[in-house]
């Protein structure tokens, strides 16, 4: 039988915590690994907005985050960061510094200000109620958090679709669990990665169009786009490890977005790795971790 969680929450010590406003259509995701976890990041897109990602590099002092905020509102929205930060102080959470705690917070944005409220922005009280709201309960998917003004498809000349969060699991029977949690607001239409047909995207006149095509015969001029997420895993990782999955991993994206990693995308993976699990290889987990992350593309535009 099936484990009841098939999200990323099904690994211990690991919760998800969503901010919605819903009448803005923006909001913010936090994932709190309070313990610490092993971090890495890939960002392949040209367009992205990020927060202390140098600070996950191989060969850095700092090796583990205590979260990672995934958040609307472009670059403004990293100021929900701020509150993940106050939070965790508050429960003396964070890297020793002399005398004090320094919690580490990664962070990445997407651009949702074109759909709602463009005024409004996820702030340090959006971060901080986040946190309030993280549990290890399923993650909930669709328009919420940081998903909530996301879309798909774009291009000039037609209508996009409605992103949104998503995640998916994978469990083995030696113990190993790979799951990631993303925020689906692409350029490209989302595909089902195993046939190829189109899930979410553009539409003309009601009907999916190829994005691809279509932008190889226009000048595109919106940046509106951008894909962010977490993998995490319950293995035991060295820093260039974890990193290595979050490059793997981003195979996932491209096999389920169409095109990916644009100019006009910031696409950003995080990856997590809590320790608990030894004796997988790395290979392994980046083949899962692509697996889950093209899983939980397709979940985001499909849970309405």
């Amino acid at each position: 039988m099936e484990p009841i969680n098939q999200t990323l929450t099904a690994i211990d010590g690991i919760k998800v915590g969503h901010a919605t406003d819903a009448t803005a259509r923006t909001g913010c995701t936090v994932i709190l690994c309070p313990a610490g976890a092993m971090a890495g990041v890939d960002v392949r897109g040209a367009a992205p907005g990020t927060r202390e990602t140098e600070a996950l590099r191989p060969g850095r002092l700092v090796q583990k985050a205590h979260a990672v905020l995934l958040t609307g509102g472009s670059a403004f929205g990293l100021d929900a960061a701020s509150g993940v930060v106050q939070y965790l102080e508050e429960q003396d959470i964070g890297f020793p510094a002399g005398p004090v705690r320094v919690p580490i917070v990664p962070a990445a944005v997407i651009f949702d200000l074109g759909v709602g409220d463009a005024k409004v922005r996820p702030d340090r009280e959006m971060g901080y109620q986040a946190c309030l709201n993280a549990t290890d309960e399923p993650v909930a998917m669709g328009a919420v958090g940081a998903g909530t003004g996301a879309t798909v498809g774009k291009a000039p000349g037609v209508t996009s679709s409605p992103g949104g969060v998503g995640s998916a699991c994978k469990h083995l029977d030696s113990g190993l669990i790979v799951a990631a949690v993303v925020v689906v607001n692409a350029l490209g239409n989302v595909v089902h990665p195993d046939t190829g047909e189109i899930v979410a995207g553009g539409k003309v006149n009601g009907s999916f169009v190829d994005i691809t095509e279509r932008l190889l015969d226009a000048n595109l001029v919106s940046g509106t786009n951008t894909t962010i997420g977490v993998v995490a895993t319950n293995a035991a990782l060295s820093s260039a490890e974890t990193t290595r999955v979050a490059e793997m991993a981003h195979d996932g994206m491209a096999r389920a977005i169409r095109p990916a990693h644009t100019m006009f995308d910031g696409d950003t993976l995080f990856s997590l790795a809590t320790g608990t699990h030894t004796g997988s290889s790395v290979n392994t987990i980046g083949i899962l971790a692509a697996e889950v992350v093209a899983e939980a593309i397709v979940n985001a535009v499909r849970t309405r």
